[in-house]
């Protein structure tokens, strides 16, 4: 279990800043390219100072010393150099911002390539909407970061040191003054550094908490308001929206006092830097000019570092989200096939397994030595109680997950040496949990077979009995299935899937309660039409309606993890077990 103390330990941030750099590396000539722009437009106004001292020393501080024409002819030249900086600023701003928006694109599509990767056991055990927050929030803020703080920084960086260099050209002393002040700044800001960097990784962690909170209550609404359970909810979520909000502030406020800080420190080396230059000044040992130039100086390098104060809480956001994207983008994907696995093409449809066992949770076996034999082209069903490992078995079948020990062979071939897409490909799956994309309705049921010709996806449709309904769409088999296909009815939504399946000639079917979400006059219907889909191949069917099994080849009853009955409907009933039980308790 994560604590928050343990995130609120401070993290090394040098894999992270590795990471970044490796997406920025492509850009590299883009990048050298805003450098020299920013190194000019900052030397251009660092050339603003001494053109600004050398104007008034032109005045001079005595009448009749006054060099109007050259006064004059500095100030302009002062005003062509803040233009110039002006304009290559501008020009810079739009090249990083492009950058940037090619380095979020990529580290985008990567992290929604390997959320599509990731093996079912990172999915089942993740929120969704925490998955949702790294590929947006967190992406938003370091495309934020990109774009704004890396030129805010690169210039500083410029602005500190050129004004530094010109500090020292106009007096050392004056220059080792202001520098007694800086060892100060640093500390002070390293220190800030560590206190506000892991406020903000769990500021991004609650954010992901909250979103994924809240699309779970928008997955079921319907339930909540059946139940009547608005306000329970809405506490709940008053709780973690509390939470986050907690967390925003304490990172917000830590932040917020960078500035601040680091600006009263600034003044004070301002103030010795005024006193002692007004000494040297009285003294001879530098003109008016000179000591207005190095206050300007004095100026320019202190701004920089309270601007880099001020955006170290963007900056450590930033850093925070990334490592964020960083560490889903490490997270194993789906293991890849062996080397020498080779492709399942013309499957017969015998299905083994050979003493499996699994578990989600160690410690926890969901199979326990399970043993199975199924031939070619036989209906096998498999009933029992809810956790009894029904769906684990189809999971281990389809490899979404590996049995802990024990083999499951196809054909007598072991499925861990075929490829997985050759695996899957031989499957046709309709699940009780129906899932449909927005776009046309031809498209969502060629899914599977996007090559699948107009009369092929017609016949299928009319197979599952959802033909007239597509018909009667406005536009047919064009019509557009909204987002989360809110626009049609959950039999319908079934009866598409079922098409989906019906269209692929596949020699293995999974049946996953496939009827389950439709009436009793569809049901017959649908169950017609698997009956002749089922003919030649070899077919699972999870199933709690004995109704629709009467007719499998095998029933497997599943209880604690084992086989603990199977046979023909007609055995199963004679022999009087926790199947006739079963089948009493919906036909009594």
């Amino acid at each position: 279990m994560i604590t928050e103390e343990k995130l609120l330990k401070p993290k090394n941030y040098r894999k992270t800043m590795a990471g970044l750099i490796r997406y920025l590396r492509p850009e590299w000539p883009m990048l050298l390219v805003g450098l020299i722009i920013g190194l000019t437009a900052n030397i251009l106004v660092l050339m603003g100072p001494r053109l600004s001292g050398e104007a008034i020393d032109a005045m001079g501080i005595v009448p009749g010393q006054v060099n109007f024409s050259v006064a004059v002819a500095k100030a302009l030249l002062m005003l062509a150099c803040y233009a110039g900086s002006a304009l290559l600023n501008y020009i810079l701003v739009r090249l990083i911002a492009r950058v940037s928006q090619k380095v979020i694109r990529e580290m985008r599509q990567d992290t929604f390539n390997k959320i599509v990767e990731l093996p079912l056991s990172y999915v089942d055990t993740h929120q969704a909407g925490d998955l949702v927050s790294r590929i947006s929030y967190d992406l938003d803020v370091v495309n934020q970061s990109l774009s704004h703080d890396m030129v805010q920084i690169v210039a500083s960086l410029i602005a500190v040191t050129g004004s530094m260099i010109m500090m020292l050209s106009i007096s050392v002393n004056l220059a080792l003054i202001f520098l007694l002040i800086l060892p100060a700044t640093v500390i002070f800001t390293i220190y800030r550094i560590k206190k506000t960097r892991p406020l903000f990784r769990v500021r991004s962690k609650k954010l992901g908490e909250m979103n994924g909170y809240v699309e779970e209550i928008l997955n079921g609404q319907k339930t909540i308001s059946a139940y009547d359970q608005e306000a329970y909810f809405a506490k709940k979520f008053s709780e973690i929206n509390e939470d986050s909000i907690d967390a925003y502030y304490k990172a917000d406020y830590q932040a917020s006092t960078n500035g601040p800080s680091i600006t009263l420190i600034s003044n004070l080396s301002l103030a010795l830097v005024s006193m002692f230059g007004a000494l040297l000044f009285l003294r001879g040992t530098v003109s008016l000019g000179n000591l207005t130039s190095f206050v300007l100086y004095s100026r320019r390098f202190s701004g920089p570092i309270n601007e880099i104060a001020a955006i170290l809480a963007e900056l450590q956001s930033a850093l925070s989200a990334a490592e964020r994207v960083f560490n889903l983008l490490e997270q194993p994907s789906e293991p890849e096939d062996k080397a020498d696995a080779y492709e399942l093409k013309e499957a017969k449809g015998e299905v083994v397994f050979e003493n499996v066992s699994f578990s989600y949770t160690p410690g926890e076996p969901v199979l326990k030595d399970l043993n199975l034999r199924t031939k070619p082209g036989c209906l096998t069903a498999i009933v029992g109680p809810t956790g009894a490992g029904k769906t684990t078995i189809i999971n281990l079948l389809m490899r979404f997950y590996d049995p802990e020990q024990g083999r499951i062979l196809i054909d007598g071939q072991p499925i861990l040496d075929l490829t997985r897409k050759s695996l899957r490909r031989s499957f046709a799956m309709v699940l009780q949990d129906t899932w449909l994309f927005k776009g046309t309705i031809r498209d969502n049921i060629a899914y599977g077979k996007p090559g699948a010709s107009m009369e092929e996806i017609k016949s299928a449709a009319k197979a599952a009995y959802i033909d007239d309904f597509i018909e009667a769409q406005p536009h047919g088999y064009d019509s557009i299935i909204s987002d989360g296909a809110e626009n049609i009815s959950q039999g319908q939504k079934q009866l598409l899937t079922i098409a989906r399946a019906m269209l692929l000639d596949t020699p293995m079917l999974i049946l996953d309660e496939a009827t389950s979400n439709v009436d009793s006059r569809t049901e017959l219907f649908i169950q017609d039409a698997i009956n002749k889909l089922i003919v030649g191949r070899t077919s699972f069917v999870i199933a709690h309606r004995l109704s629709t099994i009467q007719n499998a080849d095998n029933i497997l009853l599943i209880a604690n993890g084992k086989i603990e009955e199977q046979g023909t409907h007609e055995d199963l009933l004679a022999q009087n077990g926790a199947y006739a039980d079963l089948y009493k308790a919906q036909f009594a």
